[in-house]
């Protein structure tokens, strides 16, 4: 399923997600009644989403809506016809705050082009019963074989509502979209069939450049993304993207501001940065996400000698998390091992506290991930104000964030400010020598990952700097 939303300054995003029960029972084992027994158990699912026992709740908030029983809502200030953006208003910002009072100073959170508000999918499991109707319960027992088939579906939906849009409006769209997801589910769910084996379809939202803006799309959950190569090559041709570039993988997946990351890694902390201001200058960034790793991380003291290893730790995850590579960011012995496998190093180095520099990261990333990268020597640290066009063009061009090493120190360079005219140049560092906790204000403040000018590096060693290059895949 693809559903394109697009979010600007007046408009936001509203969110659904719960899951629900998906129950088969095969009598029979021919595909045939298979795919029939599916398909109706996905119409009596959708039954259920239209039915008076679909309940949305206001997540981190007291709102409670029945969509269907003419969008009731028991509280007291809201109305079906209350504008849905100020749904917003009643999210409890602390523990402290009086469940079901209406906050007074709300921090919306923010989504491309606008808020995102958060409901939770529910549905009755009771009904009232008729007045006076025994509650006997009534038990029947048949014998035969048969299979049985019980999980859960991951809802989740998204739809783009004006400011003006009322509450009844949106919540009646959102009705329609998780039909519309249930039906595709269906479909996903009987392509990718094997047997009486079910494949449970999980919805994926994706931000594509505009003016697509935010698409789901569902995918099989067991399937890896190489057996979706067909399935993305369609999307780029729906969507005339470039076919050299991810962008449904499932690392591309996007991230919607109220959720964590489980691995407790920051993530771009040079985003909460201002930019450097020079004449006619313009700033060069590396493009999407990646994980900020240093010293200390992952319980190994690597305190004085892993520098080179954590910068090389950044790369990786720029190539995960933009879907170009599967495998996890590697470990220090991974790295080592991958060395001592290409014949670079001694079987006695894995283990070993000992440094690595540029060719090593450059080695460890085609041995491990296939990615090749270009060296840029620079004689002396003076140099590196004169590499301006070259760094501009990589972060133009490839995107990826660049390793430096020089004498015994190693950076990543994650951009620079440069101006053509001048050559004035300032380079963006995040620096992997940081050994504190992941505190993003003590971070930026204390230049951990911050702008530097051309007399941060030393100006009489070398330095040889890693520039990865994007594989051309989709």
């Amino acid at each position: 399923m693809v559903v394109e939303i697009n979010s600007s300054d007046s408009s936001f995003i509203l969110r659904v997600k719960g899951s629900l029960q998906f129950k088969c029972l095969f009598d029979q084992t021919d595909l045939l009644n298979i795919q029939k027994v599916i398909s109706k158990a996905f119409e009596a699912l959708c039954s259920d989403i239209r039915s008076d026992s679909c309940v949305f709740t206001l997540c981190d908030g007291s709102v409670v809506i029945w969509p269907n029983k003419d969008v009731y809502i028991p509280q007291e200030d809201i109305t079906p016809n209350t504008p849905c953006v100020e749904l917003s208003q009643w999210t409890q910002i602390s523990e402290q705050e009086t469940v079901g009072k209406k906050a007074s100073k709300k921090k919306s959170k923010k989504c491309p082009g606008g808020t995102v508000i958060n409901l939770g999918l529910m549905m009755e499991t009771t009904r009232p019963g008729a007045p006076h109707a025994p509650h006997l319960p009534v038990f029947a027992r048949t014998v035969r074989p048969s299979h049985f088939v019980s999980t859960t579906l991951p809802m989740d939906c998204v739809v783009c509502v004006n400011l003006g849009e009322t509450i009844q409006e949106a919540c009646l769209r959102l009705v329609e979209e998780l039909s519309n997801q249930l039906d595709e589910m269906k479909k996903v769910t009987l392509l990718y069939l094997k047997g009486t084996s079910v494949q449970i379809p999980e919805p994926l939202h994706f931000l594509l450049p505009q003016p697509h803006g935010l698409v789901t799309v569902v995918y099989p959950s067991g399937a890896p993304d190489s057996q979706l190569q067909t399935a993305r090559q369609t999307l780029h041709q729906k969507y005339e993207l470039p076919e050299d570039k991810p962008y449904f993988r499932r690392a591309n997946a996007y991230h919607f501001p109220n959720e964590l990351y489980r691995d407790g890694y920051l993530r771009n902390p040079h985003l909460s940065l201002t930019h450097p201001t020079l004449d006619n200058g313009k700033v060069y960034l590396v493009q999407g996400l990646y994980s900020y790793h240093h010293y200390m991380q992952d319980r190994i003291d690597d305190n004085g000698w892993g520098c080179a290893y954590r910068s090389l730790q950044t790369i990786c995850s720029w190539f995960l998390q933009q879907g170009y590579v599967d495998r996890s960011v590697p470990s220090h012995k991974e790295i080592q091992q991958a060395l001592v496998d290409v014949g670079d190093k001694q079987a006695s180095f894995v283990g070993s506290r000992q440094w690595i520099g540029s060719f090593e990261v450059q080695a460890v990333l085609n041995q491990l991930f296939g990615v090749t990268s270009k060296i840029m020597f620079v004689s002396q640290g003076s140099e590196l104000a004169t590499k301006g066009r070259e760094l501009a063009n990589h972060f133009t061009t490839e995107g990826t964030p660049v390793m430096i090493g020089g004498g015994v120190l190693a950076h990543t360079i994650l951009g620079v400010a440069w101006s053509e005219t001048t050559g004035d140049i300032r380079f963006l560092i995040l620096d992997p020598h940081y050994t504190g906790a992941e505190e993003l204000s003590l971070i930026t403040e204390k230049g951990w990952c911050g702008w530097k000018g051309p007399d941060f590096w030393d100006q009489t060693a070398y330095y040889n700097l890693c520039l990865p290059q994007r594989p051309k895949v989709i």
